[in-house]
This record gives structure tokens, sequence and C-alpha cells, in this order.
């Protein structure tokens, strides 16, 4: 399901000073489930269901989050995690791994990650992140 980009939030007049999550991850289900449990949580989230989707999304808006899944077919999530952060430093990226890739994950909290979760994860531990990285930013 490329070229489809879901914005959501539950409190539209609310929506701008709502954290704002960019969620990419090509399991389109999982995708879509995830943004609206997050919306329900006080975020506005746009989900986004390749690497490359990701990208462009990042450039027509600001993100205070990414939370980007480490497998994805049309390119990785470290790899994406590098281009995220040459596009914006500043934002905090928080990766997902579904295929017990801890190593991966890791390098990715060498490359600049703030955090990881094993997939499925938790949404009370992923809402937890996503607060920690706004409130922080990044954790150098």
């Amino acid at each position: 399901m490329t070229g489809k980009i879901i914005h959501m939030s539950e409190q539209p007049e609310k929506r701008e000073s709502l954290p704002k999550v960019l969620l990419v991850d090509d399991e389109v289900g999982y995708a879509t489930i995830l943004c609206k449990r997050l919306s329900k949580r006080n975020f506005q989230v746009t989900a986004t269901f390749s690497g490359s989707e990701g990208i462009q999304a990042l450039r027509k808006e600001d993100f205070d989050v990414a939370v980007v899944d480490l497998k994805m077919e049309d390119m990785d999530g470290i790899e994406l995690l590098k281009i995220f952060k040459k596009m914006v430093p500043s934002m905090a990226v928080i990766m997902l791994t579904g295929h017990g890739s801890d190593r991966a994950a890791k390098e990715g909290i060498e490359l600049g990650a703030f955090d990881y979760l094993s997939k499925p994860c938790e949404l009370d531990e992923l809402v937890a992140k996503i607060k920690l990285a706004c409130g922080e930013g990044r954790r150098d």
C-alpha cells in the first residue's frame, strides 16, 4: 500500500499542541491499529508504510518522535534512521524490532536512536518511551 499516509488525532481542536509522532512500518494492518491507539492516547500520529513514504512525510512536516520498524521491504530501519538523523538531528527515533534482532536495534542506539522495543510491544511501554523522548529529546 504505497502512496497512502494516514494522519490521525482524536482531538482535532488540540491538534497543534499534541506531540507529533511519525510511524513508519510496512505492516499496514499493524501500523494502522497502532496509529489509532496512539491517537487515542493524545498523540498526533502520521502513519507511513515504507521508508520512502516516511522520508516524504518528514520533508513536509516536523515531528517530535519517529517510531520506525527495523525490517521493511524498501529499506531497513537502520538506513532510515541514518537518513532521519541527517534530516533532523534532534528528532528522537524509537526502533521497533519484530525479528529478534536486538543486535541491529543496539546498532541503532549507537547511531543515534533514542531507544528500541521488541514488536509487538505493550502500548503503555511505547507511550512511555514516546513521552520520555518528547520530554528529553535526544539522549546524548
